[in-house]
This record gives C-alpha cells, sequence and structure tokens, in this order.
C-alpha cells in the first residue's frame, strides 16, 4: 500500500493505575543512563490477523487491553506519570494515553509491501503537548476491516529501552490472560547503579533532521541466505560472525558504497552499534530492570582494504570485546560516572574526525513476535524511524532470518536498494509471511 491510510477514532482516554500511588513513591529518580537518553518516543507495532478462535468484537478487545493496561501500570507506576525535571520523574498517575481507532484498509493492504508513511499513521499521537506534560507512555489500538488489529506501544527513552518495553509486555500480557507476572519489574536498579548527577552541557545525543530529506526502506535476509553470508564471511575470519555481525557487515558496506558515490576518495566511517548493559555487568543486572540499560561502542573502518566483510566483522568483534573489557564492567563500579563521562569524551573526539557516521539497533533475540494479548501471536512487528537519518534496525523473522529497517538520506537510499551485492542475500520489501 502506497498511500497513507485514513484512521477514525473511537476513542482516547487516559489509562490510570489500578491502584494509585501512594504519596513516598511520586518522585522518581532517573539514572544518569536515563539523564543522558533524549526526550523522545521509540514505537514498535505490532500485527494480529483476525481468526475464528479471537475474541469476537474490537470493543471486547479494546476494553481487555485497557483493563491489564490499568493493572499492569500499577506495576510500572512511573510510566504513568510525567518527566518533572533532569532528574526526576512525577509519578502522579497521569496515566498512559490509550487511543482505539479503525480504518476501512484491510491487513493484507499493510502487509502486502509495508509502506512507511502508511506505517506512521499507526503511530499514536499526543496532540502536541509539551515535552514536560506529555504522557511517558503512549497506545493505539487500531481495527483493520478484515478484522487484523494492530497495536502500537510508544513509549519514551527517558524510561526504557527495548528490554525495559519487553518486560512491560510482558506483564501486560500476562495481565490480559489473568495471570501473575513471572516477577514484578526493577524501578529503582538505574538510579542505584547510575545515581544521577548534574551534568555539564553537552551536545544532543540525537541529531535530528527533517524527515523529509530521509528515507527508510525494508529489507529482508532469509535464514538461508543469512547461512550462506555468514559462511562467506567466515572464510576469511577464524571465528563464525554472528547473524547480526554478518549483516549489519553487509548493509554497513553497501550503505558507505552509495554514499562515497558522490566522492571519488575514501571516506572514514562510524558505526555505533548499541549493546545491553543487563548481561554484561558484574554482577548481572535482571532483564526486567526498567530503565536504560545500553550504551554505544565505536567500530571504525579507517581505510579501503578495512571495507571487507571479514575485516568489518573482525573489526565489530574487536570492538565489541575492548568495550565489554574495559567499560562495561567499570560501569558496574564505584567509578561508574567518571567510566560513563570518559566514554563520551572518547565519543566526542570520535565524532570530531571527518566521518560518514551509522547508528544501529539490534532487536534480535527479543521475543516481540511472541507477543500475544489473547488473539494469538504476532505475525509481524515494525518500528518506524522519524527521527534521524543513517540508522539500521534489526529485528527477528520467524526462522532465523534477519529484518533490516534502513534509513538513508533520499539520494543514498536510491543507490543502496539498488546495491547488486546487498540484492544477492536481501529482498528489498517482499511480502510479509510469518513463515518467513
Amino acid at each position: 500500500m502506497s498511500e497513507e491510510i485514513k484512521l477514525e477514532v473511537e476513542h482516547r482516554i487516559y489509562i490510570k493505575p489500578s491502584i494509585a500511588t501512594p504519596p513516598h513513591l511520586q518522585t522518581f529518580k532517573l539514572s544518569l543512563l536515563d539523564q543522558l537518553s533524549p526526550n523522545i518516543h521509540g514505537n514498535i507495532t505490532l500485527f494480529y490477523p483476525h481468526t475464528t478462535h479471537t475474541l469476537p468484537h474490537f470493543s471486547t478487545k479494546s476494553q481487555l487491553l485497557q483493563t491489564s493496561l490499568s493493572h499492569t501500570l500499577t506495576r510500572f507506576y512511573p510510566l504513568a506519570g510525567n518527566l518533572h525535571d533532569a532528574t526526576t520523574l512525577h509519578c502522579n498517575d497521569g496515566g498512559a494515553l490509550f487511543i482505539h481507532s479503525h480504518t476501512h484498509a484491510s491487513l493484507s493492504d499493510i502487509l502486502e509491501a509495508p509502506n512507511f508513511d502508511t506505517l506512521q499513521c499507526l503511530l499514536p499521537s499526543t496532540d502536541n503537548q509539551t515535552s514536560t506534560n506529555a504522557p511517558m507512555l503512549l497506545v493505539r489500538f487500531t481495527s483493520f476491516r478484515c478484522g487484523g488489529t494492530a497495536v502500537t506501544v510508544s513509549l519514551s527513552h527517558k524510561i526504557a529501552d527495548i528490554a525495559a518495553v519487553i518486560a512491560l509486555l510482558k506483564t501486560w500480557t500476562a495481565a490480559c490472560a489473568g495471570q501473575t507476572p513471572p516477577r514484578d519489574p526493577e524501578l529503582a536498579a538505574g538510579a542505584v547503579l547510575f545515581p544521577p548527577r548534574e551534568l555539564p552541557v553537552m551536545t544532543a545525543s540525537v541529531s535530528t533532521v527533517s524527515s523529509e530529506n530521509f528515507t527508510s526502506r525494508r529489507f529482508v535476509i532469509e535464514a538461508s541466505k543469512v547461512k550462506a553470508l555468514k559462511k562467506r564471511i567466515g572464510e576469511g575470519c577464524v571465528f563464525e560472525p554472528s547473524r547480526v555481525e554478518a549483516v549489519l557487515a553487509l548493509i554497513w558496506k553497501c550503505a558507505l558504497s552509495a554514499s562515497g558515490s558522490e566522492t571519488t576518495s575514501f571516506e572514514r566511517s562510524v558505526l555505533f552499534q548499541a549493546v545491553n548493559l543487563r548481561p554484561r555487568m558484574e554482577p548481572a543486572v535482571a532483564d526486567g530492570a526498567v530503565g536504560n540499560f545500553v550504551w554505544p561502542f565505536a567500530v571504525t573502518v579507517e581505510e579501503e582494504a578495512h571495507l571487507e566483510l571479514h575485516v568489518m566483522v573482525k573489526r565489530m568483534r574487536e570492538s565489541m570485546k575492548e568495550f565489554v573489557e574495559s567499560k562495561a564492567k567499570r560501569f558496574s563500579e564505584d567509578g561508574a560516572f567518571e567510566a560513563v563521562m570518559e566514554s563520551l569524551k572518547e565519543r566526542d573526539e570520535v565524532l570530531k574526525q571527518k566521518s560518514v557516521v551509522y547508528k544501529c539497533s539490534s532487536w534480535c533475540k527479543f521475543p516481540l513476535l511472541e507477543v500475544d494479548f489473547g488473539w494469538g501471536e504476532a505475525v509481524w512487528g515494525c518500528s518506524v524511524n522519524k527521527i534521524c537519518s543513517n540508522t539500521i534496525a534489526l529485528m527477528d523473522t520467524r526462522n532465523g532470518g534477519v529484518e533490516a529497517f534502513v534509513t538513508l538520506d533520499h539520494q543514498h537510499m536510491l543507490l543502496f536498494q539498488h546495491h547488486h551485492h546487498l540484492l544477492q542475500y536481501a529482498l528489498l520489501n517482499p511480502l510479509v509471511n510469518h513463515h518467513i
């Protein structure tokens, strides 16, 4: 579907915690890493087909989502508050914004050839509220003509990374099923490990440009192609590359080729990869810890010889190893603040050098497609990037393949999406098939 869809909003409601947050919990401290995170919302949209075994009416499904979300917010009460200042949230039970809308489009219109303008229509809107009083959590529940549905969750990066989103979804879906969640979220872990601090004025952690200047495209690398790519790269490595390393090296190489079409000389490039710190700290932090426990490390290619895929993968592996051993473990110690500030300074030094910069986040191994609110697992999930160019987001397909959402400047994307090396392995925006 190549054009925007029209959605009619049936209702907008603020879902409050089912039990009021007691006064002694109404001031919630952000962590140092939360402070450094941009005050923007990330999003994930999950799509569900209609089957004869699901709940019969959209209103029934919508009411189930609202009631279960209310119970979930009792456990995740900071998500029902507002940003108070640079270091705290006001847990005032203002609520999460829930929007129920419907469209005359069919789910198949979306899945036949996903279009990012269309997908953007499914994002919840705050009606131009300011960043300080906007809700931390927004949800949009959309019903399609065919009986299919979509659930979009939009959560502020000030309080959550993807692992925290998964923790929220696990508790929410358990509440939908009338079950007790496996564990309560760890809400205070971030501020204990990374106490908030007075910070010097720094450049923004996310540089934004008008979305009119960049384009997002979806690529699917099926499991057999991932295997072939890994085998090709492995011939030049002493280790077997991971799926993410192999796919990311291919995308990075082809993106650099597209960007270099305007120049005759080699351009240095930096790739920032986001790392989940939870399992890499000593002791490890629980998966359900709410907040930001991610940090980017830099991988560089500084000469043309570095553009061989096996060399790029080696540099990724070496940079990751160095980061985990020299930085991540220091984040667990008393000198965490100094380690964080040192890492920020090093990042600034890297960015001062003339480079083509890319950012990657991988959601592979996170069970997004297993999210079941009571009418089966999702057939597909996606995230819409409206913020910045030169980004790569990776997700699993159901059988071990990788789905990549790539955002580049318009002119670079025109070359990138037709790059012959990329198309040896990747399909450009194929039909969504829940078996791939």
